[in-house]
């Protein structure tokens, strides 16, 4: 499959219109219309249907390719590019919110570096991309095990530490007092629903309430609030002077953070991997 055709594919269905995507991607609708025809006749197959402009049940398959196929692409493009065009001394860390802490603010130079604070989700696709260097992503696994990251492109995953973890509660809740709590104890709890932070807990319930933000202060503010309970690391909720973090002793669970470097890093990417993993630079 030609790329440049998928690529058009791809736009088409997000945007459920030709003429929208003409305009995204810089073409004219006719030759749209030709990326998709081409692509049909390749598969010898419908992929969209033109009164609504959807995906039929061939091309929502598609879709579910088309992404991770894209993504390599430009992965490998951004890995070759890397070598030749990198700004000298300069590096671009991309890190998930609970992934920025002590150990990562004392590994980035004082200057020449750019820190985005991005969703747990995101992390890995920017790295592959060539948009960030490097990226600290962190969540939820069993003591020693690595996280399940999507396979986006070959990068090398270092782990570089692992915490406990705890529950976040509002003052006054029955729980709030013990020394220590399971998650089977927490069935019928309501949790804040924040994808841009991570750690959902294996059980849970329909949420209290949805955080589409980055910001932990907002998240543990939102706890302390009764709005739903946080599942944390144990020092990022004990530091949070909002509410009360109680360590959660079952399952066997750890806070692990990971850092991700594409196949060809540049010197500076490496003088920070260095520092963060405790290796010569």
């Amino acid at each position: 499959m030609d790329p440049h055709l998928l690529r058009t594919f791809v736009a088409v269905a997000r945007l459920a219109s030709f003429s929208a995507a003409a305009r995204e991607l810089g073409y004219t609708q006719s030759a749209v219309s030709q990326h998709i025809a081409a692509l049909e006749s390749d598969l010898r197959t419908e992929l969209l249907t033109r009164r609504p402009v959807a995906p039929t049940p061939a091309g929502e398959r598609l879709l579910e390719h088309a992404g991770p196929l894209l993504l390599r692409l430009d992965a490998a493009r951004a890995d070759v590019l890397r070598l030749a065009a990198a700004p000298p001394g300069r590096v671009t860390v991309a890190a998930s919110p609970l992934a920025v802490g002590p150990r990562l603010l004392s590994a980035l130079p004082a200057t020449g570096v750019t820190l985005r604070v991005l969703p747990p989700a995101q992390v890995p696709a920017v790295v592959a991309a060539g948009e960030c260097d490097l990226g600290l992503v962190d969540g939820l696994a069993a003591p020693s095990d690595p996280l399940r990251l999507p396979d986006v492109a070959p990068l090398r995953v270092t782990g570089i530490g692992e915490e406990e973890l705890a529950v976040l509660f509002p003052a006054g809740h029955p729980l709030a007092g013990r020394a220590a709590v399971r998650l089977d104890d927490l069935g019928d709890a309501r949790w804040l629903d924040a994808p841009g932070v991570g750690l959902a807990p294996a059980v849970r319930t329909a949420p209290a309430l949805r955080y589409d933000g980055t910001d932990l202060h907002a998240l543990c503010a939102l706890a302390a609030a009764g709005h739903g309970l946080a599942l944390l690391p144990l020092p990022v909720a004990r530091a949070a002077r909002a509410g009360v973090a109680v360590p959660l002793e079952s399952p066997r669970l750890v806070h692990r953070t990971e850092l991700l470097a594409p196949g060809a890093p540049t010197g500076a990417a490496l003088a920070v991997a260095a520092r963060l993993t405790g290796g010569p630079s």
